[in-house]
């Protein structure tokens, strides 16, 4: 549906895949468009998690 990418530090989730994001953005073709801060995110929107490269 609609194709949302963010990113962000995971402070918590629970067994419904809720997630709490801190430092969260919003990505465009990864790039961020903009800063979200502190977020939660609906497990049933949450179609792929991924750690990020270091």
């Amino acid at each position: 549906k609609g194709s949302r990418e963010f990113r962000g530090k995971l402070v918590g989730y629970d067994i419904h895949m809720n997630l709490v994001l801190e430092e969260a953005e919003e990505l465009n073709n990864g790039e961020p468009v903009r800063s979200l801060g502190h977020v939660v995110v609906r497990g049933d929107n949450v179609v792929l998690i991924s750690p990020t490269m270091r």
